[in-house]
């Protein structure tokens, strides 16, 4: 029984070590849609923190389509895809995923998390060796260590750290690992030049386009974006974010996702996702395909916010995406400054270690198309004057 009390303190402590060094984190209570004017913790806000970059979570078509679908289909799956629960739904999202990318194949998973942690367990293995770019997402590094293949990560960005570790390795099987958009930066992979060199030593590129799915390449993803195909590359993208909606896909040549579908723990040990949210993201697809101003808003919004924003702290970073982080450096400046912003109903997040690296701690500004010229009129107002 002591052991238990003296682990319960150890737990405290560090509770209480973190509040002290500012990097508590804290859930907010939205009542209400994902959208830029929300009711959080009983006050209404105006939010710049969610990824729903084209404005789809709240889309009148995408809500209908899922309700249509729970009433035909039910509200739960009832069993893995390789038992009972893959639906006709799953089926055709999975060949319109594929279709939209430009892929071979799809398949669909319940968060991009677990796909990650397919992808590199099956490809990689224990006899393979990881290279990842140092900023990459958690779920990436994570997905690499349950691999429990070598990690190797190279400073972010850094094309010639990447070759000499390329060149230096024996593994029998390689894989180089990126964020395509990287989500507390907001700045884009050079996936031309990392394809260039996976050819050179026969490796595979393993591309996370969570930010980018729906965003670049006119809406098809990062790999549209630079004109990119080839069978050594393997596709993830969340469909959470600018799709509006949950989960997963991975797409690639027929002998990769067949190998998953196969043997993949992530895949095929766990329940499906509810059919109804596949018919919610056919029916985000089409909103994506036939409403491409929304695209157009959302880049007009970043431009408008670079253009008007003259921060009294901070600097922003150089990113051409909607992600816009302002650079504050300690985590209890970034907390204070997000306070100040709160107080004046604006709700943009701090984001502080180790999410980010110590001594970079930032505001993350998120950019919708649902957000109006005057809401991010406000928004810069209001940096311009918050010491």
């Amino acid at each position: 029984m002591s052991g238990d009390c003296d682990d319960l303190g150890r737990l405290a402590h560090d509770l209480a070590r973190r509040r002290t060094l500012a990097l508590e984190r804290r859930r907010r209570v939205v009542d209400g849609a994902c959208v830029p004017h929300v009711r959080v913790d009983g006050r209404p806000l105006l939010a710049f923190a969610s990824n729903d970059y084209l404005g789809l979570a709240a889309h009148p078509r995408v809500a209908l389509a899922a309700s249509e679908a729970a009433l035909r289909y039910g509200v739960g799956a009832g069993a893995s895809h390789l038992i009972s629960g893959h639906s006709a739904l799953h089926e055709a999202l999975e060949r319109r995923l594929a279709q939209w990318t430009g892929l071979p194949r799809a398949l669909t998973f319940s968060a991009g998390y677990m796909a990650n942690a397919a992808v590199l367990s099956v490809l990689a293995q224990r006899h393979g060796e990881i290279f990842a770019d140092r900023l990459n997402h958690a779920s990436l590094n994570d997905a690499a260590r349950l691999a429990r293949a070598r990690l190797r990560r190279y400073a972010h960005g850094d094309l010639a750290q990447l070759q000499r570790l390329l060149a230096g390795s024996r593994a029998a099987y390689k894989i180089v690992a990126t964020d395509a958009v990287f989500s507390m930066d907001g700045d884009i992979a050079p996936l031309p030049e990392l394809l260039s060199l996976c050819e050179r030593y026969d490796a595979w590129l393993y591309v996370d386009d969570a930010h980018g799915f729906g965003v670049l390449g006119e809406g098809k993803g990062a790999l549209a974006h630079f004109r990119l195909a080839s069978p050594r590359i393997v596709y993830m993208a969340t469909l959470g974010k600018a799709a509006g909606v949950a989960g997963a896909f991975v797409a690639g040549v027929e002998e990769v996702i067949e190998t998953l579908l196969q043997q993949a723990h992530a895949y095929v040990y766990t329940t499906a996702q509810p059919p109804l949210l596949a018919a919610a993201l056919l029916a985000a697809l089409d909103v994506m395909e036939q409403e491409p101003q929304r695209r157009a808003m959302l880049w007009r919004l970043v431009g408008f916010l670079r253009a008007q924003a003259r921060p009294r702290r901070g600097t922003f970073l150089a990113s051409a995406t909607p992600i816009q982080p302002l650079l504050l450096g300690d985590a209890a400046t970034a907390l204070d400054v997000a306070e100040q912003l709160w107080q004046r109903g604006l709700w943009v997040p701090a984001i502080r270690p180790p999410t980010v690296p110590q001594g970079t701690a930032r505001l993350r500004i998120s950019l919708s198309a649902a957000h109006s010229e005057a809401d991010v009129l406000a928004l810069c107002e209001a940096l311009n004057e918050v010491a």
